[in-house]
C-alpha cells in the first residue's frame, strides 16, 4: 500500500510539512509506504474548462507547460491520497486550488479515477479561515467517491512561523490520530 501526500504550501518544510510528515509517519510505522510532494516553488496553472479530458479520456489534462499530469499519475498510483494546504484567505493556496480543480475533472472525466482511494486534509492556519479550507478540501475527496477517516478533532494546526506548529500539541495529536485511522482504514479496505 501507497499513501501520497501533497502539500500545497508555497513554503517548503514549513508549517503544513510538519503536520503532513506527523501523519506520515504513522503510516510508515504501520509498514505503509509514503511519498511526500511538496508544490512549494512549482506554478500549476488553473483549469481551462476546455473539457478535452472528456474527450481525450487518457488520464491526463490537456495543459503541459507544468507538473500536474506528473502529479494525476502519482495519485492514480496510490492507496491513499493527503492533500495539505495552509490557510490563505480562509481558502486553499492557489497551487493547491489548481491541482483540486485539474485532477479532480480528469477525474471525473475518466470514470472517478480516484474513487475508494482514501482521502485526508491537512490545513494549517495562523488563527482563522481553516474550516474554510478544510472543507475544500474534503469537498476534493467526496466528489471523486473517497473514503475519509476521521481524528479527534478537524484536521488542522495552528502556527504562522515555519516551525510554531510543532508547539500546537492538539493539532500534532490529531495528525497522530489521522494517520493511525487511515492505515488502519487502508488495511481494511486491502485486507
Amino acid at each position: 500500500m501507497k499513501v501520497l501526500a501533497i502539500n500545497g504550501s508555497a513554503r517548503k518544510n514549513g508549517n503544513t510539512a510538519i503536520m503532513i510528515n506527523t501523519l506520515l509517519s504513522e503510516l510508515t510505522a504501520e509498514g505503509i509506504e509514503t511519498e511526500h510532494v511538496q508544490l512549494a516553488g512549482q506554478d500549476l496553472r488553473g483549469c481551462l474548462a476546455c473539457y478535452k479530458c472528456f474527450e481525450t479520456k487518457d488520464k491526463k489534462c490537456i495543459q503541459k507547460k507544468d507538473k500536474l499530469n506528473e502529479l494525476i499519475e502519482k495519485m492514480q498510483g496510490a492507496d491513499g491520497i493527503v492533500l495539505g494546504s495552509p490557510t490563505y484567505f480562509a481558502n486553499v493556496t492557489s497551487n493547491m486550488k489548481s491541482l483540486i480543480d485539474r485532477a479532480g475533472l480528469v477525474s471525473i472525466a475518466n470514470g472517478r479515477m480516484f474513487a475508494r482511494k482514501v482521502g485526508a486534509a491537512v490545513v494549517a492556519a495562523r488563527r482563522g479561515g481553516a474550516i474554510h479550507t478544510f472543507n475544500s478540501l474534503n469537498h476534493f475527496f467526496f466528489i471523486n467517491e473517497m473514503v475519509v477517516p476521521g481524528s479527534i478533532y478537524w484536521n488542522m494546526g495552528f502556527g504562522r512561523e515555519i516551525g510554531e506548529v510543532s508547539g500546537d500539541e492538539e493539532g500534532l495529536r490529531t495528525m497522530r490520530t489521522l494517520g493511525q485511522h487511515m492505515a488502519w482504514l487502508l488495511k481494511k479496505i486491502h485486507a
